[in-house]
């Protein structure tokens, strides 16, 4: 994850709900660690900061002291990989780490979770779907080829087959690596700075990505919104929005 100062007129306004972890994701009954990290970040920009500081020690943050789910025999663990009592992660899965997999959750076989990311309580990563750097909050279904990467995932999210996030400005000529551009969004006509040159979605509880979908960089997306079959969404979307 690369991070950058965040100029002053773009810097992201607390006071504005919708930029609020609580605005997307409904904190409670998500396990200590989870509601923990929401609760604790002022804008939903922080999180993925927050959370990729507390898996590079996680000692201090007292996950390394989780009791164990089962790995199967012919899964493939590299790095520091915690999961939890109930968790599953079955043969042929590839996890990297630092990663945490919460109660519950499942990551089948030829799905691929890499580093810094924290797969919530009864998620459901299926084959072909792969995730990175991101938090999905729980009971989060993935089950067919997509992509997830530097985005936060609310409650009960379903995504469809051959979904993605987009995290990298490419509208400015050939894209860099490591990223230079900063990841913006716009509120209200205020162009507002995330922080962060790879910043994907923000996806609040309850919501489904049709087969197909590609999220813009920055799209923030309401909780209870119905987004029906099209193959690209971006901007804000309210909570309760329908997108046709």
């Amino acid at each position: 994850m690369q991070l950058i100062p965040i100029p002053r007129s773009f810097a992201a306004a607390p006071a504005d709900a919708r930029l609020a972890p609580d605005y997307y994701v409904q904190p409670d009954g998500l396990g200590l660690y989870i509601t923990r990290l929401l609760r604790s970040c002022p804008t939903v920009f922080d999180i993925k900061a927050t959370m990729t500081a507390d898996l590079d020690h996680l000692t201090a943050v007292g996950l390394h002291t989780e009791p164990g789910g089962v790995v199967e025999d012919g899964a493939l663990l590299q790095g520091e990989v915690i999961v939890q009592a109930g968790a599953r992660i079955e043969a042929g899965a590839q996890v990297v780490g630092p990663v945490l997999i919460c109660a519950g959750a499942i990551v089948a076989a030829g799905a691929l979770v890499r580093d810094h990311t924290v797969i919530g309580p009864g998620c459901r990563i299926g084959f072909g779907a792969e995730i990175t750097r991101s938090l999905l909050a729980g009971t989060v279904l993935m089950r067919h080829p997509s992509f997830i990467g530097d985005s936060v995932i609310g409650r009960r999210v379903n995504i469809g087959a051959f979904c993605s996030t987009t995290e990298l400005r490419c509208d400015r000529g050939p894209v860099a690596e490591p990223a230079i551009e900063e990841i913006t969004v716009t509120l209200g006509g205020r162009r507002i700075g995330t922080g962060q040159t790879k910043f994907g979605a923000v996806i609040g509880d309850e919501v489904a990505l049709p087969t197909g979908t590609v999220l813009s960089p920055g799209t923030l997306i309401g909780p209870g919104t119905v987004i029906y079959p099209r193959d690209h969404v971006g901007g804000f979307l309210p909570a309760g929005s329908r997108v046709r």
